[in-house]
């Protein structure tokens, strides 16, 4: 039996199958090809030791074209592109975050599938070298050396307890700075720029301490020194806080408003609030435990419990400025700008560093004698006068001297904006014959009355003297001229001016002539009307 072939039909369908199959396998091929392509033609920024960043551009990417950059407030930053690598025009800070527009044009091929360009938007930051060891032991005589984490070009540094800066460049970047021999012990501020193209960072404190068996410390401002009244006190050891000091915090003495804080583990520091240390007092800090103190830049070290600093007194010219706001001077004062704020922080700013301003008289019709005795800026009598006035006022010994607690009470009343409002009295007497007091209140004279000024032999001293003493009767004793002693009881109307001399009552014949030992003797009524218009502080003027 014969076997017939096959079909023919068989093998072409065979055929299309293989074509087809074929077919089937392009689009596959082509999808791959595209996608390797696209992976093949991104642009990439990388870190460089010199540059800000270098730019790579992957093997199908094409060129670069164009490179833009701004900082983070949008400003824009030039950059000069050097075999791929950016460098910054301007300077740049450590750490300032750059946005880098980076345009590509891809190959001619590329660029008909993909389109013409490629555009990238990217971020780098410039590098910050950080100090690899803040608390250093450094043998006596020996280098301070600063190590980084990375290279420096540029490091600049001064010592925290003030003086020089000191700024240096380095040809070839270096992790290790030397400061040369420095003082036994203390501190520097450092600041660092790894790249020649940046400006030097925030600063950074670094305190180095002689070899010891116990805790070296640190004081700034350095033992013995004038603080300002609301600047930090700030305490560095060589060992954690903790171990140098224990679980004690130190205490200060008079106590200061404010509160301490750790920003690190080797630092404590002391803010203060309200109006701070005391102007014109001295400040005492005790320690929990003894321990060997220096201060920055300091030559020598001694080992004890207690810091002391003074607080200078703030300045003739706020302390006339204030009283003059409060009613205590014959005078106003308007500030040329805006007012001091009425906060602690700002009238204690104001107390060092007086506002610009100007001062005018209250009243216009001011006695030339006492127009004469005003010095702005300069300690006069008419301030010591008005000082003990308010010193009086309020439960203070009236001495005329702006120590701590004056000035506190100063700068509590220009909060409160409380005001004097008796007014302004001045007294000065003649003792040309017919000699007599006048009594000035306010603009307006309110009394004048014939007065006995002291004999020859126990003359009234001239000048100008605050009232001291005021009370409305009392006993008065002392010496004669020839030796002998008196006692006198029951003299009314007193008000002490100089030493003993005092305008009082006194009973005499007539009046207008030298007759007492020293004192202003005035008709009973006279000094009656007089004796409410001089409390202490009180001007009185004895002239010819």
């Amino acid at each position: 039996m014969a076997i017939s072939p096959a079909p023919r039909y068989h093998s072409r369908s065979r055929r299309r199958l293989v074509g087809w199959a074929a077919l089937g396998v392009v689009p596959i091929v082509l999808a791959g090809l595209a996608v390797a392509v696209w992976q093949w033609s991104g642009v990439s920024l990388s870190g460089d030791p010199s540059a800000l960043a270098r730019v790579s551009v992957e093997a199908f990417g094409g060129s670069v074209t164009a490179v833009s950059s701004t900082g983070p407030d949008g400003r824009p930053i030039p950059l000069a592109i050097h075999s791929g690598r950016l460098t910054p025009r301007t300077k740049l800070t450590p750490g300032e975050a750059v946005s880098v527009n980076v345009t590509v044009r891809r190959p001619g091929w590329l660029a008909w599938a993909l389109g013409k360009e490629r555009h990238e938007r990217l971020t780098v930051r410039a590098p910050v070298a950080g100090v690899s060891e803040r608390w250093l032991t450094v043998a006596r005589g020996g280098d301070v050396r600063v190590a980084f984490d990375q290279p420096v070009s540029r490091v600049a540094y001064s010592d925290t307890g003030g003086g020089a800066r000191t700024v240096r460049d380095f040809g070839a970047p270096r992790k290790t700075v030397s400061l040369g021999a420095r003082s036994p012990v203390g501190s520097v501020q450092v600041q660092a720029a790894p790249r020649s193209w940046e400006r030097v960072g925030a600063p950074v404190t670094v305190s180095w301490f002689p070899r010891a068996r116990s805790a070296v410390a640190v004081a700034s401002p350095a033992p013995g020194a004038k603080i300002t009244p609301a600047g930090d006190i700030r305490l560095s050891f060589s060992k954690p806080v903790s171990e140098a000091l224990g679980s004690s915090k130190p205490s200060f003495s008079p106590a200061i408003p404010g509160r301490w804080h750790e920003p690190d583990s080797h630092t404590l520091v002391f803010t203060p609030s309200g109006f701070g240390a005391p102007l014109g007092g001295r400040v005492r800090l005790t320690l929990p435990r003894a321990l060997a103190v220096g201060g920055p830049a300091g030559r020598r070290i001694a080992r004890t419990r207690r810091i002391d600093w003074t607080v200078p007194p703030g300045s003739t010219l706020r302390l006339e400025q204030l009283l003059a706001r409060a009613g205590y001077l014959p005078l106003d004062w308007t500030p040329s700008g805006k007012p001091v704020s009425r906060t602690p922080a700002a009238e204690v700013a104001a107390a060092a560093t007086p506002p610009s301003g100007h001062f005018s008289w209250r009243y216009p019709h001011t006695p030339p004698e006492l127009r004469a005795l005003w010095q702005e800026g300069k300690p006069n009598a008419i301030v010591r006068g008005a000082l003990m006035m308010f010193e009086d006022t309020h439960g203070l010994t009236a001495d005329g001297f702006a120590g701590p607690k004056v000035w506190h009470a100063l700068l509590e009343d220009a909060i409160a904006g409380k005001r004097r409002t008796s007014g302004y009295s001045y007294v000065y007497v003649h003792r040309n014959v017919p000699q007599s007091l006048t009594l000035w209140h306010n603009g307006h004279t309110v009394l004048t009355s014939p007065g006995n000024t002291g004999v020859p032999a126990a003359p009234t001293q001239l000048g100008t003297f605050p009232v001291f003493e005021h009370i409305p009767v009392g006993t008065m004793s002392g010496t004669n001229p020839d030796g002998s002693h008196y006692n006198d009881p029951g003299i009314r109307w007193i008000s002490y001016f100089n030493g003993g001399d005092a305008i009082h009552a006194f009973n005499r014949a007539s009046f207008g002539t030298p007759q007492s030992l020293g004192c202003v003797e005035l008709p009973l009524a006279a000094a009656a009307k007089v004796w409410p218009y001089t409390p202490i502080g009180t001007l009185v003027t004895i002239e010819n």
